[in-house]
């Protein structure tokens, strides 16, 4: 597994994505992936990753609040 993390990281830096972004994308996608593994149960989900609920619920808030604009455009133009 860390060789694959390893050769990740060099294409990353090859595509000179920021640190904050890789940060960014990492924690979003462990926490998709946790969600799936808890059926979308979210104090599972926050007992598994080892976070409070009210912490996670949070930061699934805001995700979801940063994809809205995405939604929006590709759907053409804000509402």
């Amino acid at each position: 597994m860390r060789a694959q993390l390893e050769n990740l990281i060099d294409e990353m830096l090859d595509g000179r994505i920021l640190l904050s972004e890789a940060l960014g994308e990492f924690e979003k996608l462990y926490i998709k992936k946790a969600f799936l593994r808890n059926q979308g149960h979210l104090s599972k989900t926050a007992r598994a990753l080892g976070i409070h609920r009210n912490t996670l619920s949070k930061r699934v808030t805001a995700y979801q609040r940063a994809e809205k604009p995405l939604v929006r455009a590709a759907r053409g133009g804000a509402r």
